[in-house]
């Protein structure tokens, strides 16, 4: 779609054309790409949902730098191609990320909670949505050794932030630095599609 930037989209393997399947946008994290959203992908397969992802603009995401643009037009772009060539449960769709990632899933996902039934943002460290629409559920997970976002000044506010703001937030803290366990992510991608993890 763009000559300075791509993403990509994964059909899983029990995809079935004609028959919605739930939709989850990835979103990286500092200084990468859209390629990091492949360890999604077997997930995807186990679950049954398509995984799509973008590139952001710049080095990391157009809110944490200036304010929303580029990055989020690029993306409804993205969007729309994919929903055109599959078909979308527009009811069970999710907005995740890790890291800046995450602080984008969040702000973008709060103000357009409308659209993303959920929310699952990984160690993020900012939260700063130009405005709030709908209420979205929330998996929220940190680590309490991160010193990249450190917690407390992050998902130890936003968490009660959240909830007193009448949002559904379910909260996973775990010992360890700035990574994603995978049985972090397993557990709220199954949390994300209501089933529970073996």
């Amino acid at each position: 779609l763009d000559r300075d930037r791509d993403g990509l989209f994964f059909l899983p393997k029990g995809y079935q054309p004609g028959t919605a399947m739930p939709l989850m946008i990835v979103c990286h994290g500092a200084g990468t790409s859209s390629d990091t959203a492949a360890g999604a992908f077997p997930l995807a397969d186990e679950l049954g949902f398509i995984v799509m992802a973008t590139d952001a603009k710049d080095w990391t995401w157009d809110v944490l730098i200036r304010g929303f643009g580029e990055d989020v037009v690029f993306l409804q772009r993205a969007f729309q191609s994919v929903a055109r060539r599959c078909s979308v449960d527009r009811s069970k769709m999710a907005l995740t990320g890790f890291s800046d990632g995450a602080s984008y899933a969040l702000s973008l996902g709060i103000g357009n909670g409308d659209v993303f039934s959920t929310l699952m943002p990984f160690s993020p460290g900012v939260m700063q949505p130009a405005e709030a629409n709908g209420k979205p559920k929330i998996f929220m997970s940190h680590g309490t050794l991160d010193n990249v976002m450190p917690i407390d000044e992050t998902s130890r506010k936003f968490v009660p932030r959240l909830r007193g703001l009448g949002y559904d937030v379910t909260y996973r803290e775990y010992e360890g630095k700035h990574v994603l366990p995978p049985e972090i992510r397993r557990e709220a991608y199954f949390w994300w599609m209501g089933r529970t993890p073996a």
